[in-house]
């Protein structure tokens, strides 16, 4: 925003000689002057005659071209330089008379207008209110102060007043100037009234006096007014003009944006550019003819991408710009255009991310297609996925879309954008895509290795010699210049050395400012483009000083983004060397107060107008060079490493704020050692409440590093909670981790990888937090008459409050060992969370995934649970097929996703890559077989019915060579060429099994005796040999084949497996095992089978297989795989485990964990393990070289059926979920197995009595099992009831005297008493029959006095007495009750449900506190809670994976606490709770409550959710709702646009 500001006072400024004067308006004036021949002899000296301006004018020639000393400081001429000065006053002032007189006898003639006369009077001060206050609405936004000295005391002479009022050369008042400025006054008195601020003062001395107290009043005033009036500018200005709607102020924490703003600004921004750079294109009619006609023909047709290339400065983006004026005219009218320079914002290169939605966002406005759906901004996979939909979408519809990118070189290294992954190679009908870049560069080589054909690369060459002149003629028409034929010649010798529009274009640029006598010696031409900038920058030195061209463009080239000019001045400021040259030859004015004084930089950007731009970004006026080219040849001029090295240090500084308010010292020239205040402003991390200082969130990092202050890089930046947290709040997680490895790749520090570690581990979940849980913004469309509300998220992260405990739940468990960053971050997290004003969770233990353990990458990608996987060593791809159809390609040295391959309908059976590594083929259950080109991912070859339908994915078997493809059953084979011929295998009567695959023969057994091999490609059959005794029969189970030994291994039901050798010989041997599968290692050493919770080994020879290892596991074994040297192997469990094993010694190496689902698939590349499951839809890549110091902390496996934990949190038992037959207890400390407790039968429900640690066991038997943990051996058993029946619940009293035991039909009441210190059990005492109308029981509570309170799997609440005394029917759910807890004391009662329905009930008298319904876009049943220890709250852990805070007294939430996944047990502890989750981590937070909650406190502000509480008055029995009636809740009928489309309600807030 630009505001006008005018300060007037009492002079009137200074009235300098005309620079320029027309030649018409020259002639008049001497015609004028025709009696005074010295005069017109003065005025032609000074004024010579331009005829390269059009029309010619006179130039007043430089002063030192008379007075060479004028601007000559040194000291040894400072006498020529004091004449030169007086010469020139008394000049300066001749040729001014001459020139009024003159203009004034033209005036009076009528030659010349009044206006014209009047600019030889008018000052510089008037000209600038002209320039300014007087435009086009430039009164409206204006501020304008007068001060008047009312008056003026004798003894003030002209001397002391000659600082606020105009005086003549000789020291006496200047009456005309005071009277030109009574004029001035007059006019702004009477048109700028409602701006104007008028302030009288009367001078002391003959000035201003700051201690004067009159004087201090007068410039307080001043100061106020002028804060004051300009907050009221920016206030109007923040306002949107035309809907009236506030716009998000730059770096605030404002929530509420319109996103299409963004969208909209960018596209006019980049087609105005795009606009403005077409009309510079002269020439290339016959490459715009040829580009525009491929895209024409090509409008109907699938096709390539047309890519314009050539080398850098060639021209073309403008040929972009020329192309798409051209080919709009060709195409629909209704074409829409999409644009985008990714070069505009160099030095900055701009995201992949960022640029595809930006695309997809203004078709989607443009087309009325729906915008992104939720979570799609928050991945790079489905952002990419979405987009090629969109374009598929758009040419179905049948609409004309074009989009042009320019520069693709210039895209960050993001998802590694220059490989171009990300580009289709395959564009539908109507859409085209046209691209640039520079043809060294590494996209051009990858785009070529895209694309199929040359015919869509158009090269830019050089300009002809005819082209060049006629942009020259152009060029210097549209600037109202021209040049002399020798001129012009110098100009086209120097472009024929490059013939290069970049070079043509810095040589205009300086040419039009030559005049027409200036000499050939002088002009400023270069054999290329640096050769010309280079003259140029060495021109600048000479007039500005080499120090301050050097430091202005050096710093605005380092500046990640350029810099504001505030910031320049004072980063120049700041800068010693450049203070030391502009004050070489005379002292400041105020040596304690020293800046760079303004005027030299303006001058010095006046200079260089042509080459930088003030380019908006992000709502700041940023300067930064125009072309790229020009800023390299500038960093190459100034920026040597020492002195880059010293520029970073001084920008880092800056944004430190080191010097803001300190003395900063100065060497001066003459002067000792000088403490002067720069003056430069502080630079807090937040500038006010909400706002925060986002210059220094973009630049600080970037120049700590550079600078080499790596010690303030770890203190202030990655060692900062505060500073994480605000860059992640103002610029996205993204961008922080951005920093952090760009970190990691100059700095040896472990911590700093942890660290960044850290964050991309959270920021899948801060995707899924704004997202999912309420990061979401509402914007406006508008698309022709209709207007439609739709969803989209803005990209922040959660409070500071979740940022912390987040960060805290991953790193305490590294602070020990890592104490100078991480536990710096974690004391930091930990003291700013103890000091929160508001209801916290503090972690007290690491619960969530760590950072630096195995885990490298995890690959998520757009399809279901991973059936299969293939790798490629040569072509380090991986290919995963899906159990939804989708074939996934990824590359394993950046970790990206490669290609997404979409043509199956079912799942997928089998992947395989050929041995070329060029295709690979898919198998999948819709019977369809197709080949894949991995290069540019198009389908080659689809061959339906390959195999059947009903078969079953383990045993469909696929196997390629480079000539054949084979499918093949255990009763059927099919064979195809690669060309996709089939070759039928000759029809037979007699019955067959396939055995496998050998090389290119098929390897079956005929009439369950004989052995035979067919060769497919010659069509021959060999017959080996019957089934060797003593087998007989061979009925297979599994089979592998040892390509490289020759030999199928087939293992048979009848015990034996079965050696069969492609050269005819067979062998059967003894072999006992049934596996599950059968695998081989790479050099086919080793043959792994595994069966059960087994995993045997067998060496393998050319002559036999010999078992050598047996290694066990707690599960079954799914999968497994030897390293490539057989040194070790791997296997996947259903324990949810990655173990791997020494071959030599059979001893396990390590335990991965974090697969969190069964391991059903392995692969080992290199020194990592790929695993996979078809529970899951990620792919994860362990590292086995990885530092163990970092290893997170064991725990119990996940998803386990039945499990308990003490209060402490150290100690757990479980049941596993596959086989529950045993409890296992889990040591927390130690992360490990500690003892096992044996039982008779599954394992129903698990309850632990903590003070008296005694473990009790339901079983379906109905047995009951009481286990002391001290000694578990001493096991107390309650006999199953006489009616078989399983235990359905168990509870003890909070006291641990009394256990209930629920079984289908009763409840019984036992005692726990102790005899001789040992632990008893008497009972029963009591029984409670249930009715068999109503439903099982789900969960119960045992009160102190004996009474349950019970929930149903059907909804019934009721509390009952082992005393006889009535029951009592409680308000029922809607659906099972899965959650009863009681208080310590028993005086109030938790149910909760399915229905996401929870009640608090007073138990004495029995009343209903509280009922409280959740709403969201999860099913939030709860799952487990427990009361405080005080009773003020109760915990309650829910399926949506929070943890949530209620108050007791009032109902109302006081905390969500998102923890990644359902929390499935909670006990209590003496400030919070333990709790375990259901991916088997054990949970410590302590809670703090203020005792007094702000009234604003919202603890929904990151959970996009509804909560409603209906409370009873305590002095009445009726209840009240507190807040409105919500709507029937149904999740499948959720109507996201119309949720938003409504105000929120006061219980529902939208992050």
């Amino acid at each position: 925003m630009w505001v006008p500001k005018g300060l007037l006072g009492n002079r009137y400024g200074h009235r300098d000689l005309p620079h320029l004067i027309p030649e018409k308006q020259f002639e008049v004036l001497l015609s004028r002057l025709s009696n005074n021949p010295e005069g017109i002899e003065q005025l032609c000296k000074w004024y010579q005659k331009d005829d390269n301006a059009v029309p010619p004018s006179f130039v007043l020639q430089p002063v030192t071209a008379q007075y060479p000393y004028y601007c000559d400081l040194r000291p040894e001429h400072s006498q020529l330089h004091d004449n030169s000065v007086l010469s020139w006053c008394f000049t300066e002032r001749r040729l001014l008379q001459l020139l009024r007189t003159a203009a004034a006898s033209a005036s009076a003639a009528g030659d010349i207008t009044p206006e014209q006369k009047q600019a030889f009077y008018t000052s510089v001060t008037e000209k600038e209110f002209e320039h300014g206050l007087w435009t086009d609405n430039g009164e409206l936004s204006s501020l304008l102060f007068i001060r008047e000295i009312p008056r003026q005391r004798i003894k003030d002479g002209p001397k002391r007043l000659a600082r606020f009022m105009d005086v003549t050369i000789d020291g006496l008042q200047d009456a005309e100037a005071q009277d030109l400025l009574t004029k001035l006054k007059s006019r702004l008195y009477a048109t700028s009234h409602d701006i104007l601020s008028l302030h009288r003062v009367e001078l002391r001395k003959g000035s201003i006096d700051p201690k004067c107290r009159e004087h201090i009043q007068y410039l307080d005033s001043i100061c106020q007014q002028f804060v004051s009036q300009m907050k009221v500018r920016i206030e109007a200005a923040v306002c949107h003009s035309e809907t009236g709607r506030r716009r998000k102020i730059w770096g605030s924490m404002e929530q509420e944006e319109d996103l299409s703003d963004w969208v909209v600004e960018e596209a006019w921004q980049h087609t105005n550019m795009g606009a403005e750079l077409s009309k510079g294109v002269y020439g290339r009619e016959g490459l715009l003819g040829k580009i525009c006609l491929a895209m024409w023909e090509s409008t109907a047709t699938r096709h390539e991408p047309v890519v314009v290339h050539g080398a850098a400065g060639m021209g073309k983006t403008s040929l972009l710009c020329k192309v798409v004026q051209e080919i709009q005219d060709v195409l629909e009218s209704k074409a829409v255009l999409v644009i985008r320079f990714l070069d505009a914002q160099h030095p900055q290169r701009p995201d992949i991310d960022h640029v595809l939605r930006s695309i997809c966002l203004q078709v989607c406005l443009a087309c009325g297609l729906s915008p992104p759906p939720l979570l799609t901004a928050g991945t790079h996979l489905e952002l990419l996925l979405f987009f090629r939909n969109m374009l598929e979408d758009v040419s179905q519809r049948g609409d004309t879309l074009l989009i042009v990118l320019d520069s693709l070189e210039q895209l960050a290294d993001k998802h590694h954008a220059h490989k171009l992954l990300w580009l289709p190679a395959d564009v539908p009908p109507n859409v085209h895509l046209l691209v640039s870049m520079d043809t060294t560069s590494e996209a051009f080589a990858n785009m070529r290795l895209k694309l199929d054909t040359v015919q869509s690369f158009f090269e830019v060459n050089c300009l002809s010699q005819e082209e060049g002149e006629h942009i020259i003629e152009s060029y210097l028409r549209a600037c109202q210049r021209t040049l002399t034929q020798e001129q012009k010649d110098a100009v086209l010798q120097s472009f024929e050395e490059t013939r290069c529009p970049l070079h043509l274009r810095l040589i205009l640029c300086a040419a039009k400012c030559w005049t027409s006598f200036i000499p050939r010696t002088a002009l400023s031409l270069g054999a290329s483009m640096e050769e010309v900038m280079s003259q140029r920058l060495q021109n600048l030195e000479e007039k500005h000083g080499k120090e301050l061209v050097g430091g202005a463009l050096g710093y605005i080239v380092l500046a990640r983004g350029g810099l504001l000019e505030v910031e320049l001045r004072d980063v120049m400021s700041l800068d010693d060397d450049i203070i030391s040259e502009v004050y070489k030859y005379s002292l400041p004015p105020t040596p304690s107060l020293i800046r760079l004084p303004p005027l030299l930089w303006s001058s010095l950007r006046w200079n260089l107008e042509d080459q930088l731009e003030e380019r908006w970004i992000d709502g700041i006026a940023a300067i930064a060079f125009r072309s790229r080219r020009v800023s390299e040849v500038v960093a190459a001029r100034y920026l040597t490493p020492a002195r880059r090295g010293q520029r970073h240090r001084i920008l880092a500084e800056y944004f430190l704020g080191r010097w803001a308010g300190k003395l900063k010292p100065a060497a001066l020239p003459g002067l000792a050692l000088v403490l002067s205040d720069r003056k430069v402003p502080p630079q807090p991390l937040w500038f006010a409440l909400g706002i925060a200082n986002v210059r220094k969130l973009q630049e600080l990092s970037y120049h700590l590093l550079h600078a080499g202050l790596w010690k303030e890089l770890r203190q202030e930046v990655i060692g900062s909670a505060e500073w994480l947290f605000t860059k992640s709040r103002v610029c996205g997680i993204s961008c922080v981790i951005s920093d952090l490895d760009h970190c990691c790749q100059y700095m040896d520090c472990s911590e700093t990888g942890l660290i960044r570690d850290a964050l991309v581990l959270m920021k899948p979940s801060m995707d899924f937090l704004r997202g999912q849980m309420g990061w979401c913004q509402s914007f406006r469309i508008v698309g022709g008459s209709d207007v439609a509300d739709l969803l989209w998220f803005f990209s922040l992260v959660p409070d500071r409050s979740q940022f912390y405990s987040e960060l805290l739940a991953r790193l305490d468990h590294l602070s020990s060992t890592c104490p100078s960053l991480i536990g710096q971050l974690c004391s930091q997290c930990n003291t700013w969370l103890q000091a929160c004003p508001e209801p916290v969770l503090i972690p007290k233990s690491s619960f969530l995934q760590q950072p630096g353990g195995a885990l490298q990458h995890t690959l998520s990608g757009p399809h279901g649970g991973v059936v299969c996987m293939d790798i490629s060593a040569a072509a380090q791809v991986l290919v995963s097929g899906s159990d939804d159809g989708v074939v996934a390609v990824w590359s394993l040295v950046d970790k990206q996703l490669v290609h997404i391959l979409v043509g199956h309908t079912a799942a997928i059976f089998s992947v395989k890559v050929s041995g070329s590594s060029a295709h690979c083929v898919s198998v999948a259950a819709d019977g369809s077989l197709r080949r894949w080109s991995l290069k540019s991912g198009q389908q080659l070859l689809c061959i339906q019915e390959a195999v059947l339908l009903d078969s079953a994915p383990p045993s469909v078997h696929l196997q390629v060579s480079e000539q054949l493809m084979f499918v093949y059953t255990q009763t059927q084979v099919k064979v195809w060429r690669s060309d996709g011929a089939e070759i039928h295998l000759d029809s037979r009567e007699e019955t067959w099994m396939v055995l496998g695959v050998l090389g290119d023969s098929v390897v079956f057994q005929c009439n369950d005796v004989q052995i035979r091999i067919w060769d497919p490609e010659y069509r021959s059959e060999t017959l080996v040999a019957d089934v060797e005794r003593p087998a007989m029969r061979l009925t297979p189970v599994n089979s592998v084949a040892l390509a490289k030994h020759g030999r199928v291994l087939v293992v048979s039901e009848e015990g034996f497996l079965h050696q069969i050798s492609i050269t005819g010989h067979q062998r059967a041997s003894e072999f006992l095992l049934r596996p599950s599968f059968l695998s081989v290692s790479e050099d086919e050493r080793l043959l792994l089978a595994g069966c059960e919770q087994t995993l045997t080994i067998f060496s393998v020879d050319s002559g036999s297989v010999d078992r050598i290892l047996d290694l066990q596991h707690e599960d079954s074994v799914l999968s497994a795989c030897a390293s490539s040297d057989s040194r070790q192997l791997v296997s996947g469990a259903a324990d949810q485990l990655i173990r791997i094993w020494s071959v030599t010694t059979g001893a396990l190496l390590d335990c991965l964990r974090g697969a969190d689902v069964a391991v059903t698939s392995v692969l080992c590349y290199d020194d990592s393990v790929i695993s996979a499951s078809t529970a899951a839809t990620s792919i994860k890549i362990w590292s086995l070289t990885y530092d163990t110091r970092h290893k997170p902390p064991a725990h119990i496996p996940a998803g386990s059926a039945h499990v308990a934990i003490t209060r402490e949190g150290d100690q757990v038992f479980y049941a596993h979920r596959q086989s529950q037959r045993e409890v296992f207890s889990w040591n927390c400390h130690t992360g490990s197995l500690s003892d096992h407790f044996p039982v008779s039968a599954e394992v129903s429900c698990l309850e632990l009595a903590q003070q008296k640690r005694l473990l009790v066991c339901g079983l379906m038997s109905g047995t009951v099992l009481i286990y002391p943990v001290r000694l578990p051996q001493e096991t107390l058993c309650i006999p199953p009831p006489e009616t078989p029946t399983q235990v359905l619940c168990l509870a003890i009293s909070s006291q641990e005297n009394h256990m209930a035991v629920a079984y289908e039909d009763f409840v019984s009441l036992f005692e726990i008493t102790s005899r001789d210190s040992f632990p008893t059990v008497e009972g029963p005492l009591g029984r409670i029959s249930l009715s068999l109308l109503h439903a099982p029981l789900s969960s119960m509570a045992l009160l102190p006095d004996c009474r349950i309170l019970y929930g149903t799997r059907c909804g019934e609440v009721k509390l009952a007495d082992f005393g006889g005394g009535a029951g009592f029917d409680l308000q029922p759910h809607c659906s099972r009750v899965t959650c009863v807890t009681v208080s310590t004391g028993g005086t109030h009662a938790l149910v909760g449900s399915q229905d996401a329905v929870q009640r608090l009930w007073a138990l004495d008298p029995l009343v209903l506190d509280h009922t409280v319904e959740c709403k969201g876009l999860f099913s939030e049943d709860i799952l487990c809670a427990c009361f405080s220890d005080s009773n003020r709250f109760v915990f309650t852990g829910s399926q949506d994976r929070t943890i949530k805070v209620w108050d007791v007294a009032s109902g109302k939430l006081l905390l969500v606490q998102y923890v990644y996944s359902p929390v499935v047990r909670m006990v209590s502890t003496r400030n919070g709770f333990v709790a375990l989750a259901k991916q088997g981590s054990v949970i410590r937070e302590e809670f703090r409550c203020p005792e007094h909650i702000s009234p604003e406190h919202n603890p929904l502000r990151s959970v996009k959710a509804q909560y409603r509480v209906t409370s009873r008055e305590k002095d009445q029995e009726q209840q009240q709702t507190c807040v409105s009636d919500l709507q029937d809740f149904n999740p499948a009928q959720l109507d996201l646009k119309s949720m938003f489309r409504t105000k929120a309600s006061p219980t529902c807030v939208l992050l």
